[in-house]
């Protein structure tokens, strides 16, 4: 297994401190980050994880909202307290607050259901996009770049990212257009549990959602004075999909104002299954840009 597999492998294996008054509390470390902020798709996934150790083995989650409070800082673990809100026939609903030094840093709902049958329909996975195989990696794009974010981008990520048409890293090619799609895929193979793929994907979900209104006003990860930051993000799991083969992000931003951009998502398996549905806003701030 890759370092940063494992290193995210040991992210979501929280250690449970035991259960407080009503509250569940579990505790996990902060992977490393070259800026020393705590990555917004770990402590998701993360908030994710305590609220799964939870709820009944048969109760899936099938849909999250999150807030990003305060940014974390990767020196200091990171406490969770779940809150048992709600435990029906078919549904539970769990309140994760994730906290540093006794400050909150992202507060998160989420909800779990008895696997049902139902009505079935999905939107289709995008046609005519290349392959994964035949697009670079990050390592391609970034390896020969000495600076710290680089460096990391290009080879400590726990996952493969491979941009359609091209990715925002250094430039923004092409038309300057409010979509793109990613194929994602872990760096190594994961143990079997359906609920970290679960997890996995979620910590996933957090990396690239923001690029789409970038991408439409030709904001590049390397402008002079960007600064970005995920604010609330809202995950739903429709169809259970591995981590560890290659999965299609389709992005779209609808709207970006007031210093944020709102960004919309859908994620395929390679077979054309609809997984999850993603929205994010984010802050994004361009120096000498409304």
């Amino acid at each position: 297994m890759t370092e940063p597999l494992a290193s995210l492998l040991t992210a979501l294996d929280l250690t449970d401190t035991g259960a407080r008054t009503s509250e569940d509390i579990f505790t996990g470390p902060s992977q490393w980050m070259p800026l020393g902020r705590v990555y917004g798709g770990q402590v998701l996934a993360q908030s994710l994880i305590a609220a799964m150790r939870t709820v009944p083995d048969e109760r899936v989650v099938h849909s999250m909202h999150g807030y990003f409070l305060r940014p974390g800082d990767v020196n200091l673990p990171i406490t969770f307290s779940v809150d048992r809100i709600h435990d029906g026939r078919s549904f539970s609903t769990r309140r994760t607050q994730a906290y540093q030094e006794g400050l909150p840093i992202l507060s998160m709902i989420a909800s779990f259901q008895d696997e049902d049958e139902g009505l079935d329909h999905q939107v289709e996975m995008p046609e005519g996009l290349p392959d994964p195989e035949s697009l670079p990696n990050s390592a391609a794009t970034l390896a020969h770049i000495d600076h710290p974010v680089a460096q990391y981008w290009a080879s400590d990520r726990p996952f493969d990212m491979r941009h359609v048409p091209s990715p925002v890293y250094l430039s923004v090619e092409g038309e300057h257009v409010a979509h793109q799609a990613v194929w994602i895929k872990s760096v190594g193979q994961l143990p079997d549990d359906p609920d970290l793929h679960r997890a996995a994907l979620a910590y996933a979900s957090d990396y690239t959602i923001m690029e789409s209104a970038m991408r439409r006003h030709g904001v590049a990860w390397s402008t002079p004075g960007l600064k970005a930051a995920s604010l609330d993000h809202a995950m739903w799991w429709h169809r259970f999909g591995r981590v560890d083969e290659w999965l299609l992000y389709a992005q779209e931003s609808p709207s970006a104002t007031g210093g944020r951009g709102l960004s919309l998502g859908r994620i395929y398996s390679r077979d054309g299954r609809l997984l999850a549905s993603v929205a994010q806003e984010g802050m994004i701030r361009v120096p000498g840009r409304t």
